[in-house]
């Protein structure tokens, strides 16, 4: 497609370019204000003059779990604003880096960028793949070549016990460890399930906790087979439910009769409204 201005005719696909051009101009001039507010935030702000590496951490995990929170609302505004806040905290840990010599953001940037460009040789090599699974082999085994003596080193200690086993099982089945069906992962489901029936039954307490964690890593696993994420199911579920008893605390507070107070049968009134809203 032509456009025509009397003076000049561009092409869609130069305008295409020119508009990439400066979007990227844009782009970079963000970061780069970014760059330097961080600069005379650390030279000026008492507070941000005071943080460390470890000061900085509990607060990036919980940037983390609010952007979690806003991608599951799908409040894209609110999505770009905890990006926003993650994107700080690096900078930040960056800034704190090039003060002691260690690395700046540049070395942040380039790590990563080498990183990508190793273990895409699909992309800046010459190895050819067929699909997402192949992508992913080829991931894992680039990383054991990296150096790393199991596959599992690369789940952080500190996760969530329910996102590490998806993490885990996602891993091994990188290097193939993994069930062919989904029937039989549902049959270990189904075993599990009558194994923790069998220690409810005798009453030890560390035999049931131990068959219980049994029967949440197998569902965990089942989940892959159909393409959920436990963690992100188990979340709407918490959502749902807090929305629901919420719901029926409203309706108490109208009627000016504590919780504490009503029947189960009251309470399922409200409840089952509160289903069908």
């Amino acid at each position: 497609m032509f456009y025509s201005t009397g003076f000049f005719t561009f092409t869609e696909s130069s305008l295409n370019q020119k508009n990439f051009k400066m979007s990227r101009e844009n782009q970079l001039k963000a970061f780069e204000r970014l760059l330097n507010i961080m600069d005379e935030l650390r030279e000026q702000c008492p507070w941000d003059k005071k943080q460390t590496l470890q000061t900085l951490r509990h607060l990036t995990i919980e940037e983390t779990y609010e952007l979690g929170d806003a991608i599951l609302d799908n409040d894209l505004n609110e999505v770009k604003k905890e990006l926003g806040d993650l994107l700080l905290h690096i900078v930040f840990y960056a800034k704190i880096g090039s003060e002691t010599n260690d690395f700046d953001i540049a070395d942040v940037c380039n790590e990563i960028c080498e990183k990508l460009i190793h273990r895409h040789p699909h992309i800046y090599g010459d190895v050819k793949v067929e699909n997402e699974e192949e992508v992913k082999q080829n991931w894992e085994k680039l990383k054991l070549k990296e150096g790393k003596k199991s596959v599992l080193e690369g789940v952080p200690r500190s996760l969530p016990a329910l996102v590490k086993a998806s993490r885990i099982q996602d891993k091994v089945k990188g290097v193939g460890f993994d069930w062919e069906e989904p029937h039989q992962v549902w049959d270990k489901v189904q075993e599990e399930l009558q194994e923790l029936q069998d220690e409810v039954k005798t009453g030890n307490q560390d035999k049931i906790e131990d068959e219980f964690g049994d029967v949440l890593f197998s569902m965990i696993n089942y989940a892959r087979f159909l393409n959920v994420n436990p963690e992100d199911a188990l979340e709407r579920t918490n959502k749902k439910f807090i929305k629901r008893f919420q719901y029926l605390e409203s309706k108490a507070n109208e009627l000016g009769k504590p919780l504490m107070d009503m029947t189960l049968t009251e309470m399922d009134v409200f409840w089952n409204e509160a289903k069908k809203l």
